[in-house]
């Protein structure tokens, strides 16, 4: 028989954690062992049975969540954004002491995101130059977004790490921001407006053409299937995974 895996949700009262938790309950060969928010102590979650904590809470307290969730021998996978290269280097060394305990952080976890980010990767080389343009929602605490980040990042990797294209050019007058932020070479405009959930356009140009990979996330909906992925599998895969670019085929 198949065991059930006892999942627990962090900011299991927000807007991702809701749907978190409605995914759980409905989800084959999982069951819902817990429900946290902020503020709620995480002691318990080894009496309870939790094997595997899904946190979607924010910047402030994830990574504190996350190594006491180490602490507990619970595997995690962690889609709350703000992480640095600092913050991953802290991850790994605490799982370097916690053999067998499984990390997944993921900054985007629609599939189609995912695969959006891939293209552009492959895109890139046969490009004079890429920009993403990313919409959220007001309540989206980063910006630019872990999603468009992580874009940039794969585009620069795929430009052998320089992350500046051969011909790329700066205006010589603009007001300051105008042009985005600039992350591994690659500007980067965010856009918050009331409507919008998650979407991303990553625009690479030539002379007389240009091309255009877009991603729309319509429904927090559309993140369960990857979040599910990531629960099935992170208890196969310990130490720190970033991205859920390794769980797909």
């Amino acid at each position: 028989m198949n065991q059930v895996l006892a999942v627990a949700v962090l900011g299991a009262k927000g807007r991702m954690g809701r749907t978190v938790v409605e995914a759980v309950m409905a989800a084959p060969g999982m069951r819902l062992a817990d429900g946290l928010d902020l503020g709620d102590p995480l002691d318990s979650l080894p009496e309870d049975g939790v094997q595997i904590a899904v946190d979607f809470t924010v910047p402030g307290v994830v990574e504190a969540n996350l190594h006491q969730l180490i602490d507990l021998g619970i595997h995690a996978v962690v889609g709350t954004t703000g992480w640095d290269d600092a913050a991953y280097r802290r991850v790994r060394r605490h799982l370097d002491e916690a053999p067998g305990v499984g990390v997944i952080i993921a900054p985007n976890f629609a599939l189609g995101a995912v695969l959006a980010a891939r293209f552009a990767a492959q895109a890139a080389p046969y490009f004079e130059a890429a920009e993403i343009i990313e919409l959220h929602h007001p309540g989206k605490v980063d910006a630019p977004s872990g999603t468009a980040r992580s874009a940039a990042g794969g585009i620069a990797a795929a430009l052998g790490g320089s992350g500046v294209f051969p011909d790329a050019t700066e205006p010589t007058k603009s007001l300051t921001g105008a042009r985005g932020a600039v992350v591994d070479g690659v500007h980067i405009h965010a856009v918050r407006l009331p409507g919008l959930v998650a979407h991303q356009e990553i625009l690479l140009g030539n002379p007389g053409e240009y091309l255009t990979i877009r991603h729309d996330s319509l429904d927090r909906v559309s993140f369960m299937p990857g979040v599910l992925l990531a629960v099935r599998q992170v208890a196969n895969r310990p130490g720190l995974t970033i991205g859920l670019e390794a769980l797909l085929s």
